[in-house]
This record gives C-alpha cells, structure tokens and sequence, in this order.
C-alpha cells in the first residue's frame, strides 16, 4: 500500500466509532440540566449536570489553547475565577474534513474544531475526595489524524453505574498539528513538534493525578485503554519516560504501534507540508502564525502521521526490538476482533462483499499489496481455500487482508511482553479476541474493527445500529465491561462469567474467544499466524 492509501486507510478509522451509534434523544439543554455538585480543580471550579444517578462534566481545560504552542509541548491550563460551566464537550481538534463515513445510523461529533482543544471530560458516580475509585481513562481513535471524544459512543456513564468507576475522556492534537516533525527543518524550537499530541496525553495524564481524587478518584489506580489509535497511543505512551508513572494497567483494543517513525522519514514526511506553504528548511517559522485552515488545506500531503522515535520524548521505538522495559511491571490486555477489516477496508470498497475468485488475487494485491511482502496473492487465495474451504471470496479477502494487516501488530507485541515476563517475571499480558458477530446488515460486517467499543462501554442501547439490542447483545456487552470493569479495580480480568484466563505465554498463546459462550483456546488461528508471519511486518509509515 502506497503512503497515500495508507493515509485514506487512516482517515477511514475515525469512522468506525463514528458509527457506532444510533440517534438517542436530543442531549438536555442547558436550561433543563440538573446541576451537578461543584468540583474543585486546581485552576478553579467547575459544575456540570446529573445522568441516571451520576455527575457529568465535560469540557474542562486541562491545556492551555494550542494556537500559543503550536508544534510544540503544551502548556497547563490558565486559572479562572467563579465558577466554570461544563456541560458541553470543548472543541474537537483540528482535522481534515470529510472522514465519517457512514456505515450504521450514528450519532455526530458535538461542537466545531479549534486549537484550543484540550479538554477533557469526567464521569463520576460521587464528586468528593476518599472516594478511592478506579480511573479508566479512554484515548479515543482515528488512528493520528482525526476523531474525537466527543460522541455519546463514549459515554462514561453506564461504566460508572455498574462498576463504581471513574471514567476520564479527552481531546488532543492530532496530524500536522500533533506529529508534524519539524525539528530538522526549523531547528530547536520545534524539537518537540512530532510528538506533541503525545505531549498533550501526558499533560493529560498529569491533570488526572494531580485532581482526580476531587471526582472521587484514585490517582494511583489509573487504567489507559484505547480502541485503534488509541490502542496505539496507549502503547506509545508505554515507551514514554514523561508518562511513567502516571498510569498502572492498559487495554490495547486493535491497535498497535511497534515502531515511532525514524527522524529521517518524519522529515521527508513534512517535506511536502511545508514545501506546499511556500516555506523553505530552515525559514519555517511564519507557520506559527498562519491561519489554522491553511494548515488544514495542506495536512493531507504529509502522508502519514504518528509518533517519531526523536531520541527525546520517544527515546525508543514502543515495541521494538522488545517490549518496553519501562512498562515491565504494568499490566495489560490487547485483543482484536476476528474480522478488523471488514469494517477497515470493507467501509471503502463495498464491492468486496461480492468478490467472486477471479478478482480475488488482484483485490488483495490492491489493498494489502504492502502487507503480503514476496508472497503471491494466488498463493494467498490456495492457502485460504485449503484452509477453510466453506469460505467464499469474499470470506477469504477479509480473512487474509485481517491476518497480514491488522493482526501482526498485536501478535508481534503479546509475543514481546511474553518474552518480558518469561525474563522478568513481570509484564502480566493477558490477549483476547472477540468472535462475536454483529447482527448489523444481515451479518456482513462479522466481528469488525470498533465492535468491542459499544460493548465494554457497556453501551448497546446506543449502538443498537452496529451491535444489536437483543439479549444476546446485552449478554455480551456484560460479558466484555465486566471484563474491563474488573481489570480496572484489581489488575486482572478475572470475572464469574469468564473460564479461567492464563496470561499469555509464547508456549501456550492462551487467547480468551470473546463469544457466547467465552472459552479460551491455544493458538487461535494458528495456521493463519505461521502463514503470514512468513512476512516481515513492518509498521506503516515508520
């Protein structure tokens, strides 16, 4: 896959949350929100409003506007005086228009983009210190270009009704303006511009341990957990000293990042970006005042967007060449769905789910050409064929382009926390893959990428349009938040509902199949794994 479809492969990511969601209600206006106590951060007071039983407050500031930091670290956010209200979701960060795709009724991202964009939100079952909670901090998706927090698919509220948690979301910078490494080209006062968003996620992370327990929170049991980008934003932060610390467990949901990009390709990268503004290296600094729009109108060029292993706020690659030892002794769980891209590429192409076997070989070299190295698709095809023989085309393109694309990443980065744990004894890693299929179109979509979003949010009455509201549904999704919930408070996903789960080992691969019933199996797919790892996998855009 060439940079630019990788870059149009991306921009579809934000999608896959954004349909998740049928319409509910229209949200309270502000003159009918029940008020919620105030809360007192460290830059003032602020009150948002009560949902079935649990207090609400979005839009607090925990950065100062990013049109005075551009391309560099965030700063804190000012103080202000009274008391503040947080009723709405603050802005969404600066993005390229155009990247939800439709697949399923969904639910709009609230409020414009802008760069004062770092706010987050709490939900809360009690406001008031001692309350000893657990943290579950989400990291929304989109891969590194595009999305936000704001969208009920994250509601924090059922989480916090039945499992007495706090919930934690946020916006941060995101493409040219969070990973447009310009240090190369401008000199030192951009050393920090092509991890700012990671920048941002660690102010972040310093916010909730500096206030969290005026929301009735415990700053020393804080669980990141994301879902695509955001799986990757979490293993980053693994890798980060300035995040070290500030988190104790992780959840990876389908997505990975092994390898930062190198400075060298960071910056060939940004060539074009700047290139295209009229600037020249080393003369680049009128990009700090120029119109957010023009940055906008040019972000595309770049390629691809993502943390740049700069030998300063990423002083090595995450999973690469081994786990990160700075994060040996946090917890974590990683899975995937068994049908990623179904939704991944599927959303693109719908000529995919009526492939005959003629068009296959050249289908999977269209779309995953990158992924598949020496590897002939028509041996692909024979391979697949023998191995599931009831597959149709389009089961087999979906199948494959899944194994050597969206897959490795989490197989390559559980076997390096295996390798960890056998070394250290630490690193606990325990690996799932959901099974359950959506009900959605008849069943077409399979398990696809961002089904396990509605589901550990515990949120199908809000997502009924991908996952089904019948009991089957909800028997998953107490399955899966109960799963979540439990990690949370005490570090292992243990639940009543769960057969025993072994962390996983390199001998063993004990993988709990999310389905109804869950069972756990060795080596799931083991046949595809040893096929495509035939391939040396490479992170795109590193």
């Amino acid at each position: 896959m060439t940079h630019e479809l990788e870059r149009r492969a991306m921009l579809f990511q934000s999608a896959f949350a954004m349909a998740l969601l049928s319409p509910p209600a229209r949200a309270m206006t502000a003159a009918v929100l029940k008020r919620s106590t105030i809360a007192t951060t460290r830059t003032g007071r602020v009150q948002g409003y009560l949902d079935r039983g649990i207090e609400v407050f979005k839009g607090i500031p925990y950065g100062a506007d990013t049109a005075t930091t551009r391309f560099r670290a965030p700063k804190p956010a000012q103080s202000w005086s009274g008391v503040r209200d947080a009723t709405a979701f603050g802005p969404r960060a600066p993005q390229p228009p155009g990247h939800d795709v439709r697949l399923f009724d969904s639910w709009p991202e609230e409020q414009p983009i802008g760069e004062d964009c770092l706010h987050l939100n709490v939900w809360t079952p009690a406001v008031g210190r001692g309350g000893k909670r657990p943290v579950m901090v989400w990291i929304h998706g989109g891969g590194y270009i595009n999305y936000s927090a704001n969208s009920v698919a994250f509601d924090g509220v059922n989480l916090c009704r039945k499992g007495d948690v706090v919930v934690v979301s946020m916006n941060h910078r995101l493409n040219l303006f969070g990973f447009l490494y310009l240090a190369e080209l401008g000199g030192d006062a951009y050393a920090d511009s092509g991890n700012a968003g990671m920048l941002d996620l660690v102010l972040m992370l310093k916010w909730v341990r500096d206030n969290i327990a005026e929301f009735g929170g415990d700053p020393d049991n804080v669980m990141i957990f994301g879902q695509s980008g955001g799986g990757a934003k979490c293993a980053t932060l693994m890798a980060m000293p300035s995040a070290h610390g500030l988190f104790h467990k992780v959840i990876s949901m389908s997505g990975q990042q092994l390898t930062g990009s190198r400075k060298s390709t960071a910056t060939a990268n940004a060539l074009p970006v700047i290139g295209h503004l009229g600037l020249k290296p080393g003369a680049i600094g009128t990009i700090d005042a120029m119109p957010m729009e023009t940055l906008i109108a040019v972000a595309h060029y770049a390629g691809y967007y993502g943390p740049v292993t700069d030998g300063r706020t990423l002083p090595r690659d995450p999973f690469s060449p081994d786990a990160p030892p700075l994060s040996a002794d946090v917890p974590m769980i990683m899975g995937n769905t068994h049908d990623e891209t179904r939704l991944l590429i599927g959303a693109a192409d719908p000529s995919l789910f009526a492939l005959d076997w003629k068009l296959l070989p050249a289908k999977i070299a269209q779309h995953v050409g990158s992924y598949i190295g020496d590897l002939d698709p028509i041996e692909i095809v024979a391979f697949y064929r023998k191995l599931y023989p009831d597959y149709s085309a389009s089961d087999v393109f979906f199948a494959a382009s899944t194994a050597f694309r969206s897959w490795p990443g989490q197989v390559i980065e559980a076997e390096r926390r295996a390798a960890q744990a056998a070394k250290t004894g630490a690193a606990k890693t325990w690996v799932y893959q959901l099974d359950w299929k959506s009900p959605a179109d008849g069943g077409k979509w399979g398990a696809p990428h961002a089904l396990d979003i509605p589901l550990a949010f515990d949120n199908v009455d809000m997502s009924g349009s991908m996952c089904g509201t019948t009991p089957a549904a909800r028997r998953m999704a107490d399955i899966v938040s109960d799963m979540f919930l439990a990690f949370a408070h005490k570090s292992d996903p243990a639940t009543p509902a769960l057969p025993q789960w072994p962390t996983y080992d390199l001998a063993s691969r004990n993988t709990m199949l999310l389905d109804l019933p869950p069972r756990v199996e060795s080596d799931p797919r083991g046949a595809e794994r040893r096929f495509a790892q035939q391939v040396h996998y490479v992170q795109p855009g590193t």
